[in-house]
């Protein structure tokens, strides 16, 4: 059987790219094709080439407000890459529903809360702020609504007095590059059921 193509799409570090291309190793059903960026200043790209794998930039801005064509640019290099299996990593622009729907089924997202909890940004202040007991981490499928795809994994870490937005999210994240690749290689063999880790 044909490994599947991953390409991941980052708009900065890149820690959980990091996490997913070095989890793709000799027997994974999935090998990566493409890291693909709309900033060129984004450090995971020396990353992801240090790593052997080929990268592209297309910037945002010069497209304006015009997403469309934006996403048009996009798609060129997803599709030159064979790509069958499309992971968001931190990418930083919102996508339409007519990107979305050309990868419906084969693209996910790692985000940082208990989904359906949380959809969106400042994840971790909210979360002290309601007084959550436990916080942590979802990989969902992407569909044309923000953060709403069938979810594909959780993880769970409790909320310790005197934790700050930052010392949780510092945790969190360690169970982000547990969590994705874990799914990543289920979701790559055809296994579609939700893995919860504690």
């Amino acid at each position: 059987m044909s490994r599947k193509r991953v390409a991941i799409m980052i708009s900065g570090g890149g820690s959980n790219m990091v996490a997913l291309l070095d989890s793709m190793t000799a027997d994974h059903p999935a090998e990566p094709c493409l890291v693909l960026s709309n900033d060129a200043r984004a450090g995971g790209l020396a990353k992801a080439a240090a790593r052997g794998v080929p990268t592209t930039v297309v910037d945002h801005r010069p497209f304006g407000k015009n997403r469309s064509a934006f996403e048009d640019e996009l798609m060129k290099p997803l599709l030159a890459a064979g790509t069958d299996i499309v992971c968001l990593a931190g990418f930083m622009r919102v996508l339409t529903d007519g990107f979305v729907s050309r990868w419906q089924g084969r693209m996910l997202n790692i985000h940082p809360s208990l989904l359906p909890k949380y959809k969106g940004l400042h994840t971790h202040q909210r979360a002290l702020e309601a007084g959550d007991s436990e916080h942590g981490c979802t990989v969902h499928e992407v569909t044309a609504r923000l953060d709403d795809g069938p979810i594909l994994g959780q993880a769970r870490v409790p909320v310790m007095e005197g934790d700050t937005p930052d010392s949780l999210a510092a945790r969190v994240l360690v169970q982000e590059h547990r969590l994705y690749p874990a799914v990543l290689r289920r979701f790559a063999g055809g296994d579609r059921r939700p893995l919860m880790l504690d």
